[in-house]
């Protein structure tokens, strides 16, 4: 049997300290991003502690009640959240560094955390304020939810947003990378993949369907690195260095993935080379209509 990539490991392969996953400073060779994801159950809770970091709280499935504390004060914020992340956009809430926080909802929720010195207001985005982007074309085609990204956010070090891609469709493509600092082209960014996956909008399938996605990584001159993975709902592939993609949707099923990235570059932007084999492709949807499956919505019909 093959061995396992140490940059990606499979559900609960990060669990600690109630955690399903915690991805954190604490692993060999990461420094600048880390990610919490939790299952609240019904009713549950899950504490944040004071930490030189700056989060991002996404309810994934269910809703969430976030009681926080800072220099600035305390108060309570409610993220009213969707019914599972196939069904658009989320509230999220942006924690400043310095800020304790206790978790409380039902369902399923991700916290996204990047080291920061600087301290930036609280901030709630409403899932109807999200900017939702439609990227790519034909089976290229996927729906992007920028509510953590510079533009729409502000922030010392974290990116974050989410990607859902449809049944037979790629994303996370062409091939990128972002693990060098060259001004006004590239920036240097960990990346976090966070996937999860269903059956597809529309599809009846049996009671015992596994649902699943491709995931792919390869080397560049910055390191070496190689993921190749079957992935799942609680999967989590690091992506310290190297090119990346595509994740790829199976006939079927339906895919998810949150992003996570922040690095040691003094701006915060997100800037990437693809690979030069592959970079023409993007030419080729000039020619191409957009999958007519999406958005996804709540009231879309099939769902």
């Amino acid at each position: 049997m093959p061995e396992q990539s140490p940059w990606f490991r499979p559900r609960g392969g990060f669990t600690r300290d109630g955690w399903e996953s915690v991805v954190d400073a604490t692993l060999p060779g990461w420094a600048h991003t880390g990610l919490r994801v939790a299952d609240l159950g019904d009713g549950g809770s899950r504490e944040l502690p004071v930490a030189g970091v700056e989060r991002i709280v996404v309810p994934l499935a269910g809703s969430c009640e976030i009681a926080w504390t800072s220099p600035d004060g305390s108060g309570t914020v409610e993220l009213e959240g969707r019914a599972s992340v196939f069904d658009g956009p989320t509230d999220v809430a942006y924690l400043p560094v310095d800020t304790a926080a206790v978790l409380t909802g039902r369902g399923r929720v991700a916290v996204a955390e990047a080291p920061a010195t600087a301290r930036h207001p609280l901030q709630v985005v409403a899932k109807d304020d999200v900017a939702v982007e439609l990227r790519g074309a034909g089976r290229s085609s996927r729906q992007v939810h920028n509510f953590g990204t510079p533009g729409n956010l502000v922030a010392d070090k974290l990116i974050v947003c989410e990607v859902i891609t449809p049944s037979e469709n790629w994303s996370s493509y062409p091939a990128h990378k972002h693990d060098t600092h060259v001004p006004g082209h590239e920036s240097r960014l960990e990346e976090i993949y966070y996937f999860e996956s269903e059956v597809a909008r529309g599809l009846d399938a049996p009671a015992d369907a596994d649902p699943f996605g491709l995931f792919a990584t390869y080397t560049s001159p910055a390191g070496d690195i190689d993921i190749n993975a079957i992935v799942r709902t609680g999967d989590v592939a690091l992506v310290p260095f190297g090119y990346h993609g595509p994740a790829v949707a199976a006939p079927g099923y339906d895919l998810y993935y949150l992003n996570v990235m922040a690095g040691p570059d003094a701006e915060r932007e997100w800037r990437i080379s693809d690979d030069p084999a592959h970079a023409w492709v993007r030419s080729s949807w000039d020619a191409q209509q957009f999958d007519a499956r999406l958005p996804y919505t709540p009231d879309q019909e099939g769902r």
